[in-house]
């Protein structure tokens, strides 16, 4: 039962679109301009730094938010499965970024609602993931190779940190790999792009 709690609960935060939000705005729908995704980085090259540095605080912080709501409603009699009550939340809050419900299921590709899931799950994994991110696009200065490492990198993290936690620790392994796979999915014309060569780097409005 806490399991679909939890991943209703992530759900209806994920739903939450800075993103469109913030195009609203400026009296523009962000899905139909640049790449046409609800994230940052799209938000960034269409309205700029300080928006997409507002969009990306949003999208970690209603991650954290969600676990930290299902975590007061099912830790206390669930204490030994809280790295999955987490999860499940997390895992909710990225389909509910990524198919809100109010915004006719056209959402953005969940990446920073990514990483708030794994600020939630433990700090270790996310500055892991983030070293990993920041590294790669450095080199790149493309986001969508770098959150593809990023995400690769959590099944990674969960063998080497949680593998000593039985039935548990396997359930979250499977979940951080759906993770994974998610990520891969949504991001299969990023992958196209890169594998013919002409994937853009990220350049933006001031």
């Amino acid at each position: 039962m806490y399991r679909l709690g939890a991943l209703l609960i992530g759900y209806l935060f994920g739903g939450v679109q800075s993103a469109i939000l913030c195009g609203k705005l400026k009296g523009i729908d962000i899905r139909t301009q640049g790449s046409g995704n609800a994230g940052t980085t799209n938000t960034i090259r269409v309205l700029g730094k300080k928006a997409g540095f507002l969009v990306l605080l949003i999208d970690i912080l209603k991650a954290i938010i969600a676990i930290y709501v299902a975590k007061l409603l099912f830790s206390p009699n669930h204490p030994d499965a809280t790295i999955l009550i987490t999860f499940y939340s997390g895992i909710g809050a990225v389909l509910g970024h990524s198919f809100p419900l109010f915004f006719h299921f056209k959402g953005g590709k969940g990446i920073a609602t990514t990483a708030g899931t794994l600020i939630g799950i433990d700090y270790r994994l996310f500055l892991i993931g983030a070293a990993l991110f920041l590294i790669t696009f450095a080199i790149t200065r493309i986001v969508s190779i770098s959150s593809l490492i990023m995400t690769a990198s959590i099944p990674i993290m969960i063998i080497i940190f949680y593998s000593g936690k039985g039935n548990i620790g396997i359930e979250a392994m499977v979940l951080s790999l759906l993770v994974t796979g998610f990520t891969f999915y949504r991001h299969k014309a990023n992958i196209k792009r890169l594998i013919e060569g002409n994937e853009a780097r990220l350049t933006s409005k001031k």
